[in-house]
C-alpha cells in the first residue's frame, strides 16, 4: 500500500538585530559580534546542507537589517579596517601590548559559546579555559600573568569553534589550525581572517545560486525587525490576554506609517539583492494582527506566516490538524496564510539536540508519516516548520551536521513526503484556502505579545521609544534638518523600533544579556535624539531592566532559543 502524501516546508528564519552603534562617537561600531559569528558557523552550515542535498526545497528568510550588517564586514575585509573590536584584535600585530581594557574585553568575549559542544571537545581551547578559571578564582590582578601568547590562542579558537561544520570538512585551513593547537603566529591570524572575509563575501551568493536552481524561495521580514501590530495598536495585545498592562503612552504616535516604511523597505532590499521583491514575508516574532495583514495584502504580499496558537486563539476551539493546511481571512484578500506546527518546530529547536542524530531524523520523519495516515482521504496535509535558521545549532553536536544529514536523507527517500516553499503551494493551491472567521492578534511565543508588552520594563521602554518618536516628528515637521540630516534619524529610529530590543527586558531574562541589550537600546535612543539635534533626556542614563541573577540558558549569540510555546522562557 502506498504511502499517504504529505507536503513539508521548512522556513529557516536568519535575523540578528542591528549591532552597530551609529551615534556620532560610535562610528558604526559593532557592539557585539553575533552577526558575523552566526554568519561562519550557522548561515554557512544551512546552505551546504541544502547544498548537500539538491531535492530538499525550503523557505529561508533573511531581514533585511543582517543583510545590511553582513555587507558591512565585507566592506570592512575589503578595506582592512575593523570596527568590530573582536576582528580588530584577532588582527592586531603584537598582543602583549593590548591595553587593559581590551585584554578584559578579550578575556570576558572568548569564552561566550555552548560549552558543552564548542568548548568541551576541544582539549586545547578547553586548557585555555581552565587556566583562566583557575586564574580567576585568585582575583583580578592574577589574570595579568596572561601572556599575549595566552591571548593569540584564545582570539583563535574562538574563532575557530565559531565556524560550521561543513567548513571544518571543506577548509583545509581550520583543519590544519585546529591541528595545531596552539602557539598561533601572526601569520596563522592573518589566515583565518582571509578565510573569514571570504567565507563572508560568498554566502549570499550561495543563497542566490539555490534560489536561481528553484531549490529554494527567499523571504523577508519588514526591514529592521519590528513589532508591527504593537507599532499599529497598543490594544492588539489585550486580543489574547485582555487584562495586559499597557505602557503610560496610548499608542505609538505615526505607526501606521512606520509600518509601510518597514515593509517597503524589505520590498526594496530583496529586490536589490536578489532580483525581484519577496512572494511573501515572515513577520517579526510571528507577529500578527488584521491591520497588520491589511497593510501587508495592500503591498502586493501573497503569503504570512505564525505560529499555531494564533490559530488556535482565532478559531477557539479549533479542528484537527487545522494548521496543516493555508487559511484566508476576509479582509486580506489575496494574502493567504500558514501557520507552524508549533510541536514539530519545537522538537527542533529545543529537544532533538539532546538525541542522536539518526534517532532524531527518524522520529521526526515517524511523526510527519503519522500526520499523513491521519489525514482525510483525498487530502494531502501540510506541515509547516519554522524556527530560527542558526539558534538552535550550537546545542547540537557537531553544530546538527549529521541530525541535518539524516534528516533530509530520510526526507529523499520517502518520495510520499515532498518537501516544499509556499510559492509552490501558491501555484497549485486547491482547493481554495478556507477563510479565517476572525483573527486573534499574537505572535509565535505563546500566541501572545506578552514577550514584549505587559510587564514594567517593557511598557517603559516602549513609554521611552514613544517619547522620542513624539520629538522625531515634531522636528521633521519643523524642516530644520537637511534631506541627509532627515534620512540619517530615519535609519536610526527604524532601528530603535526593532523587536528585540523587547524581548529583552524582564526579570525572567539572564542579567549579562538584559545589561547588554538595555545599554544598546538606550544608546539607540540617544543617538536618535542626536541625529535630531536634540539632547537625550537623562531618564536615558538610567537602566530599563536588571534581569535575573542565576544563568538561564540562552545561546551564546544574546538570543534566547525561540519558537512557539517555548521561546520566552528559558531553554
Amino acid at each position: 500500500m502506498a504511502a499517504a502524501p504529505l507536503d513539508l516546508v521548512f522556513l529557516w528564519h536568519m535575523h540578528q538585530p542591528d549591532y552597530r552603534d551609529h551615534g556620532q562617537h560610535g562610528g558604526g561600531t559593532f557592539v557585539m559580534p553575533w552577526t558575523y559569528l552566526h554568519a561562519l558557523k550557522d548561515y554557512t552550515d544551512m546552505a551546504a546542507h541544502l547544498e548537500r542535498h539538491p531535492t530538499i526545497r525550503a523557505v529561508v528568510n533573511f531581514v533585511p537589517v543582517l543583510l545590511d550588517q553582513i555587507d558591512d564586514y565585507i566592506g570592512q575585509f575589503a578595506s582592512g579596517e575593523f570596527r568590530d573590536p573582536l576582528l580588530r584584535l584577532l588582527a592586531t600585530d603584537d598582543l602583549d601590548a593590548l591595553s587593559a581594557v581590551e585584554r578584559k574585553f578579550l578575556l570576558e568575549t572568548c569564552f561566550r559559546c555552548n560549552h558543552a559542544t564548542m568548548l568541551a571537545p576541544f582539549p586545547r581551547y578547553r586548557r585555555l579555559h581552565e587556566l583562566y578559571e583557575s586564574l580567576t578564582r585568585e582575583g583580578e590582578a592574577a589574570l595579568a600573568y596572561l601572556s599575549g601568547a595566552y591571548l593569540a590562542d584564545l582570539v583563535t579558537w574562538y574563532h575557530l569553534v565559531w565556524t560550521g561544520e561543513t567548513e571544518r570538512r571543506r577548509a583545509p585551513l581550520l583543519a590544519d589550525l585546529m591541528a595545531k593547537g596552539e602557539a598561533y603566529s601572526l601569520a596563522d591570524r592573518q589566515a583565518l581572517l582571509t578565510y573569514i572575509g571570504k567565507t563572508l563575501a560568498e554566502l549570499v551568493p550561495r543563497y542566490r545560486a539555490l534560489q536561481a536552481r528553484g531549490q529554494i524561495e527567499l523571504s523577508a521580514t519588514p526591514a529592521c525587525h519590528p513589532l508591527a501590530p504593537l507599532l499599529l495598536d497598543f490594544q492588539s495585545a489585550r486580543e489574547s490576554q485582555p487584562e495586559a498592562p499597557l505602557p503610560l503612552a496610548t499608542l505609538y504616535p505615526g505607526g501606521r506609517e512606520r509600518v509601510r516604511k518597514h515593509i517597503a523597505a524589505a520590498q526594496e532590499s530583496h529586490a536589490r539583492r536578489f532580483g525581484a521583491p519577496p512572494t511573501g514575508l515572515w513577520p517579526a516574532e510571528g507577529a500578527l494582527s488584521t491591520a497588520f495583514l491589511q497593510l501587508l495584502a495592500a503591498a502586493g504580499c501573497r503569503w504570512a506566516a505564525s505560529g499555531e496558537n494564533v490559530l488556535q486563539h482565532s478559531l477557539g476551539t479549533p479542528p484537527p490538524h487545522a494548521a496543516h493546511h493555508p487559511w484566508q481571512l476576509a479582509e486580506t484578500p489575496g494574502l493567504t496564510l500558514f501557520f507552524r506546527d508549533d510541536r514539530l518546530s519545537d522538537l527542533i529547536g529545543f529537544e532533538y539536540s539532546k538525541w542522536h542524530g539518526r534517532d532524531a531524523a527518524a522520529h521526526f520523519v515517524a511523526q510527519l508519516e503519522t500526520i499523513a495516515a491521519a489525514a482525510p482521504v483525498g487530502e494531502t496535509p501540510l506541515v509547516s516548520v519554522i524556527l530560527d535558521g542558526e539558534n538552535a545549532w550550537e546545542y547540537y553536536p557537531y553544530n546538527g551536521y549529521y541530525f541535518f544529514d539524516d534528516l533530509y536523507e530520510l526526507l529523499e527517500a520517502r518520495p510520499a513526503i515532498r518537501t516544499r516553499t509556499y510559492a509552490d503551494v501558491l501555484k497549485d493551491a486547491v482547493p481554495p484556502a478556507p477563510t479565517l472567521p476572525k483573527l486573534t492578534a499574537g505572535s509565535w511565543v505563546y500566541g501572545t505579545f506578552s514577550t514584549w508588552i505587559g510587564e514594567p520594563a517593557k511598557n517603559h521602554a516602549w513609554d521611552l521609544l514613544c517619547a522620542a518618536k513624539r520629538s522625531y516628528d515634531q522636528v521633521i515637521a519643523s524642516g530644520r534638518l537637511s534631506a541627509a540630516e532627515a534620512e540619517a534619524a530615519e535609519a536610526q529610529l527604524a532601528i530603535c523600533e526593532s523587536s528585540d530590543w523587547f524581548w529583552w527586558f524582564g526579570d525572567y531574562n539572564p542579567a549579562q544579556a538584559v545589561v547588554s541589550f538595555d545599554r544598546l537600546f538606550r544608546r539607540n535612543l540617544a543617538n536618535l535624539y542626536h541625529c535630531l539635534q536634540l539632547a537625550p533626556p537623562a531618564q536615558l542614563d538610567a537602566p530599563i531592566s536588571t534581569g535575573r541573577t542565576d544563568h538561564a540558558t540562552v545561546d551564546a549569540g544574546g538570543t534566547m532559543r525561540r519558537g512557539g510555546g517555548q521561546a520566552a522562557q528559558p531553554a
